[in-house]
């Protein structure tokens, strides 16, 4: 009898030391944490609202206390992970929590925090995935943030963060996913991380030209999203020769030119291009004809001249072309008008000739005479 009571002591203690094992310096951060946001704007029924420190954050199971929004290691003892619902919490990210050093994700998405993102979440050694999008961060980005060298996804998008991007980006090794769009950022494009996947930087004040030595090294790069800003001159060659290179969205910019080069050995992951909008001059690039998976290509509204090479009618993996807005001239190709065709798009408000008015292609109708004839200072070429 004795024996099982001590058995039983034994087990009740251990069992106690498990309900109470993480580090106090977590839970004074995860209070700092909690403190920081507006109490008006936890309501009762929230994640928040459950993060009732009379219990230890890691204890199990989670009954009524700490039912969400906070992760743990399988040891009990650290704060792993702070992923907040979306429901308009409002307040500041506390500088404190630079104390949750095991912290891999800190997901704070669609709420109402403001501020600025403090500079000592360099302190966040482990952290793996950074998403404070859709809130109304301000100030710039901290330098400190590119001291994350396990960062894999920093999405801070949707905000009102300003400033130039750190110029030492390319040190987070480990970044596969980046996106800074919907901010009012500045500048140029530093060097950007080589492991890089996706790139979104769209709709900020970025300017300047789009440099070879910024995508260095970047094989696996996937997704460019550099739309609404304000990029100009001239996009070589190289960038679609980009070996990994799926999927381009530069519109809205303010590019004079573009060189297409054909991809080598044929070969090329390319699926859409969108480089409407902008100020590119000179004619079509008849090389896009030459990627073998381009399915989607956007022209649109530049200052393109010339006829629409007979290789994009001719190209089957093509579906959607966008080249209205330009100065094109000539017949576009039959091919384009077959009853078996599959692209849409349109070739509207161009200065072709013969472009049946029943097609949807051909919306919006061609301009006017003189509109082509002040083009090309004189009569255009058919």
């Amino acid at each position: 009898m004795f024996n099982l009571v001590h058995f039983l002591l034994f087990v009740l203690h251990h069992l106690l030391q498990a309900q109470a094992l993480t580090l106090p310096q977590d839970i004074s951060a995860l209070k700092a944490f909690k403190s920081s946001i507006k109490q008006s704007s936890i309501p009762s029924w929230s994640c928040l609202a459950s993060w009732d420190f009379s219990d230890d954050p890691c204890a199990v199971p989670h009954r009524t206390r700490f039912i969400c929004g906070v992760s743990c290691s399988p040891d009990a003892t650290r704060i792993t992970q702070i992923t907040l619902d979306p429901i308009g919490y409002s307040g500041q990210l506390t500088p404190l929590i630079s104390q949750l050093t095991q912290l891999t994700t800190l997901d704070l998405s669609d709420n109402y925090f403001f501020g600025s993102i403090p500079s000592s979440i360099s302190s966040l050694r482990n952290l793996q995935t950074l998403t404070l999008t859709s809130n109304s961060f301000s100030g710039s980005i901290p330098d400190s943030v590119t001291a994350l060298k396990s960062l894999e996804t920093l999405d801070l998008s949707h905000n009102a963060l300003s400033g130039k991007l750190p110029k030492s980006l390319n040190s987070l090794t480990s970044l596969k996913r980046l996106d800074l769009s919907y901010n009012k950022l500045t500048g140029f494009l530093p060097k950007l991380p080589f492991n890089l996947l996706e790139l979104a930087l769209k709709a900020n004040s970025l300017s300047g030209y789009v440099s070879k030595s910024t995508f260095d090294g970047l094989t696996r790069l996937e997704v460019v999203e550099l739309s609404d800003n304000s990029f100009s001159g001239t996009l070589g060659a190289w960038f679609f020769l980009l070996p990994s290179l799926q999927q381009v969205d530069l519109a809205n910019n303010s590019f004079t030119h573009v060189e297409i080069s054909k991809p080598a050995g044929g070969n090329s992951d390319l699926v859409a291009v969108n480089l409407g909008f902008n100020k590119i001059e000179g004619n079509l690039p008849a090389n896009f004809a030459d990627y073998p998976m381009l399915s989607s290509l956007s022209l649109r509204y530049n200052r393109l001249r010339g006829a629409i090479p007979l290789g994009y009618s001719k190209k089957k993996s093509l579906r959607r072309l966008f080249l209205d807005g330009n100065f094109l001239i000539g017949t576009p190709p039959a091919e384009f008008f077959a009853g078996d065709t599959e692209v849409t798009g349109s070739l509207g408000d161009n200065c072709l000739r013969r472009c049946p008015a029943n097609s949807q292609l051909c919306s919006p109708r061609q301009k006017s005479y003189a509109i082509c004839k002040r083009a090309y200072s004189g009569k255009p070429r058919s």
